[in-house]
């Protein structure tokens, strides 16, 4: 196999607004004819863009029917078909994240999407693919520049360091345009709960322009903090998100500032502070006054679309050609990878130490992988499938960075021949991560490593 075109949807579903794209993924093999395939990702293209539409919430709850019908008129307009998508990523972000009901939709969305659309969200992920989808780290990649990207939607700012075009720590704060929302005469509709203690507006009240900009200059202290721009104070720590996996560290010495959100389109430009009946324009202005802008700074070249077309077009890899499978459903969502040294495969407690660590996950199954692999020989591989294929789990699910899964799977099943296996190989993983396996593309399979980690065929 040469090449194959893979089509990937990207749906955000924010604070403020919601949004689809589809994207056309080139896969290509670059080995010659007579080595193992390498199966790359060489083009991406955004092929249709969904028109932005304000997030629908009813009684303080995502509207999910309303969005399942979005998503299919959206297939329509692009024409085409759920079966045509091979893989994807919903992203429910911000504060619609917290909404009570936010995991059903997620779940039902995930359903109606595609055959492997998967479902997904959280701070740390989106920081990600927004410094992704705004053209960021290529920028980081070709400039050298060490980029501070922050990405400004309606109900949070998530933050991406990047250092050679690699995201190297990220964060998330209660910053955004709408955490106050205003009606057509000037009155508060609603305030956001991360607002308490912070503001004396309340629903009901008319906020004068002074109050409303005093409001906004305070948020964009809290990102000028978050940049090492501005002494830190409790105000940085009082707005930072609960969901982020570790605090922010603010990053030390030069950088370039980049945006990209609904909030980074008024940054420049002159609007009307009341336009989008929120904080957005006069937290875009307070941030062109602003340290963030007072040298170097860039607006990314996707602003609002940046989440929803990192999304689309960045969160998919491949695996390693030298894989195996056997007996396995496909697609497989939302497995939660366990970490597991391959030394402990040898020990005569190994079933125990997988067990306490699918307990750590809250799950009695998911993919054990496979740290500190070494180059093994024929003895140790028959070692470790020993290990491994005594293990109650079924199917049996590994994942490894060297090149040994169809070897080991091969192993395995000969060891265990009424076992469903699968062993994938060319993934690397850090941190508390989940993985998505949708359909094969050559030897290859299509991969979603939701995980802080980059993943090793971008």
């Amino acid at each position: 196999m040469q090449s194959k075109t893979l089509y990937s949807v990207g749906l955000d579903v924010g604070t403020t607004t919601t949004q689809m794209v589809i994207s056309r993924l080139q896969v290509e093999n670059r080995s010659s004819g007579f080595t193992v395939p390498q199966m790359v990702i060489g083009d991406r293209e955004v092929v249709y863009e969904s028109p932005v539409i304000f997030t629908p919430v009813e009684n303080h709850l995502v509207d999910g029917k309303a969005i399942i019908a979005f998503m299919e008129a959206q297939y329509e307009a692009a024409g085409l078909q759920k079966a045509q998508i091979d893989t994807g990523a919903v992203i429910v972000t911000g504060e619609t994240s917290r909404k009570e009901n936010a995991h059903q939709v997620l779940s039902n969305l995930s359903g109606a999407a595609g055959s492997f659309v998967v479902a997904t969200a959280g701070p740390d992920l989106e920081s990600i693919l927004a410094a992704k989808g705004a053209g960021a780290t290529e920028f980081s990649r070709q400039s050298g520049q060490r980029i501070l990207h922050i990405d400004i939607g309606g109900g949070t700012s998530n933050m991406a360091l990047i250092e050679n075009g690699q995201v190297v720590s990220t964060g998330c704060f209660n910053v955004g345009g709408r955490l106050l929302k205003l009606d057509e005469s000037g009155k508060i509709l609603y305030r956001s709960p991360v607002l308490e203690g912070l503001t004396s507006l309340k629903i009901g009240d008319s906020p004068t322009l002074q109050e409303l900009t005093a409001l906004a200059e305070m948020l964009c202290s809290a990102l000028e903090m978050a940049s090492g721009r501005k002494p830190e104070t409790a105000l940085l720590r009082q707005l930072e998100t609960k969901e982020s996996q570790k605090p922010w560290a603010v990053p030390e010495g030069a950088l370039t500032v980049s945006f990209s959100g609904g909030v980074a389109d008024c940054i420049e430009g002159e609007k009307d502070p009341f336009a989008y009946g929120d904080l957005g324009v006069l937290l875009g202005k307070a941030i062109r006054k602003s340290s963030l802008c007072a040298s170097n700074y860039r607006i990314g070249s996707q602003t609002i679309r940046a989440t929803v077309i990192g999304a689309g077009c960045h969160s998919t890899a491949l695996s390693g050609s030298t894989v195996y499978r056997k007996n396995v459903n496909l697609p497989l969502k939302n497995l939660p990878v366990v970490h597991i040294p391959y030394e402990k495969c040898l020990d005569a407690d190994f079933s125990e130490v997988v067990r306490a660590q699918l307990h750590r996950v809250d799950s009695a199954n998911g993919v054990l992988y496979l740290e500190g692999l070494p180059q093994m020989d024929y003895a140790l591989l028959t070692a470790v499938a020993s290990g491994l294929g005594a293990l109650p789990q079924e199917p049996l699910m590994i994942c490894m960075e060297r090149d040994f899964g169809k070897a080991l799977g091969q192993k395995i099943s000969l060891q265990y021949p009424h076992k469903p296996i699968l062993c994938l190989d060319g993934l690397l993983f850090e941190g508390q991560s989940y993985l998505d396996v949708g359909s094969p593309v050559g030897p290859c399979y299509s991969v979603v490593m939701k995980t802080l980690v980059l993943q090793k065929n971008e």
